[in-house]
């Protein structure tokens, strides 16, 4: 099996011999592993004053790096983050990343399409909202919806996308930022919408948030996404339960604890892999990950602890 095809049978929950596969959602460490920029954290301000062939080094130089990340560090997948971020470009990043690699990884790009927490200096604006234009918002959100779907269909008709990562958080660690019953009214039918949608054009969906969503777990599990993550231990999320309670209905990627690989010993953070492989592995329908992003500023030898783990013991 090709690391795409091994990353698409987790994904439905279908068992299969050998390693669990691997991915991070953002591999930022681009800059430590190959003396190079993320595509993200490049600035493109002339973009629309280059040349045609300029802009197609950068598309190459782009597909590049993400894959010899996927091929260094053993990822099944890859999520296009690039810059800049249009519909246009991100065609053509999907053609530059598929010629080079073929069909061997799954490939994504974002696709959140609902309200997440607002910025810190939104919050009391979006609470006002809903108590005195609930309307409104809900107006809001179908208009979100409507406008990644469009969004979906293009990209499904230009084919070379396997995924989509719907990343609005909803949590904190504390707990969501909405109530349950706020999120069924302002959130979650959107999501179960959204999801519907996408899945109707052939896509994969990987739901993404931080912090504790055991309030509100069994409404995400109701919009029927393919894949949860982060499941964020260091809000209390415990795979194992998780596991218990909805594995049966989708996948799960993640739980191995992101502060522990950044500030822990190396003894805590292979007890966090551990707990993760031993957790999520049984029957399947587990993907092997960190609880966020291997994200700017960490080590990448912590990283690479984790992954020295996971060729040991994350075999099915």
């Amino acid at each position: 099996m090709t690391p795409r095809e091994r990353f698409i049978a987790a994904l439905e929950r279908r068992p299969f011999a050998g390693r669990v596969p691997h991915f991070e959602l953002l591999f930022y460490l681009t800059m430590e592993a190959f003396g190079k920029v993320h595509p993200a954290h490049r600035t493109y301000a002339q973009w629309d004053q280059m040349e045609e062939k300029e802009r197609r080094l950068h598309r190459q130089d782009m597909a590049e790096v993400f894959i010899a990340t996927a091929e260094r560090f053993e990822h099944s997948a890859i999520l296009l983050d690039s810059n800049p971020r249009r519909l246009e470009e991100e065609m053509r990043l999907i053609e530059a990343v598929r010629d080079r690699s073929g069909e061997r990884y799954f490939l994504m790009l974002f696709g959140s399409g609902t309200y997440g927490v607002p910025a810190g200096d939104k919050m009391v604006e979006f609470a006002v909202r809903m108590s005195e234009e609930p309307d409104k918002l809900k107006d809001g959100a179908q208009r979100k919806v409507d406008d990644a779907l469009k969004r979906a269909e293009k990209l499904a008709s230009h084919g070379g996308l396997d995924g989509l990562a719907l990343c609005a958080d909803y949590c904190f660690n504390t707990g969501p930022f909405l109530s349950p019953a706020q999120f069924g009214e302002f959130v979650a039918p959107y999501l179960a919408q959204l999801v519907a949608g996408y899945r109707e054009v052939g896509f994969y969906i990987i739901k993404h948030t931080d912090g504790n969503i055991m309030p509100i777990l069994d409404q995400l599990v109701e919009a029927n996404p393919h894949a949860l993550h982060s499941l964020d231990p260091q809000a209390g999320v415990d795979i194992a339960e998780v596991k218990r309670l909805c594995g049966d209905r989708m996948c799960l990627i993640g739980n191995v604890n992101c502060a522990l690989l950044d500030t822990g010993t190396e003894e805590q953070v292979v007890q966090s892999v551990r707990y993760a492989l031993r957790h999520g592995m049984p029957g399947g329908g587990y993907i092997f990950s960190t609880s966020n992003c291997i994200y700017t500023g960490m080590r990448l030898s912590r990283y690479e602890l984790m992954l020295d783990v996971w060729r040991r013991e994350g075999n099915c």
